[in-house]
């Protein structure tokens, strides 16, 4: 199997789940991320107990990217500090930007690694970052 079609499986995978897609009793952050270009429109609840993030889910339209981006991202930060899931978004929007690119950096992110080249789509950079721009902005208002 091709590096693509992974690419591909993994993605479409994270997009038909619904593991993610829920809405939470008591959320302690709601943001909304949307992207007028696209459409992609989500919102991110979040619950922290004690500086970590107990449980994260959004709601929401957009494209196969920025729904498989959302799920991999909740997956990632779900019991991590507020500082570590800062530090992975930091990561993650790095390796976007192809400011981190060894792989032993990277691999932090999981599968959230799976968009390392995303920039070469620069029209789905947008999809991609979604969901890591919304969490960085709610945790600013923890």
């Amino acid at each position: 199997m091709g590096l693509e079609s992974i690419y591909t499986q993994l993605i479409m995978e994270h997009n038909r789940s619904s593991h993610n897609r829920r809405a939470l009793k008591n959320p302690d952050i709601s943001e909304r991320g949307y992207n007028p270009n696209c459409g992609d429109d989500i919102v991110l609840e979040v619950e922290i107990e004690d500086n970590i993030i107990k449980d994260a889910a959004y709601s929401g339209v957009g494209c196969a990217i920025s729904q498989a981006s959302t799920s991999m991202m909740i997956d990632l930060v779900k019991g991590k500090s507020i500082d570590e899931a800062l530090k992975l978004v930091d990561i993650f929007l790095s390796m976007i930007k192809k400011d981190i690119t060894a792989e032993e950096e990277l691999e932090v992110l999981e599968d959230s690694i799976i968009f390392q080249n995303i920039s070469n789509m620069p029209a789905r950079v947008k999809c991609a970052v979604l969901a890591w721009h919304s969490l960085r902005e709610g945790l600013k208002h923890v």
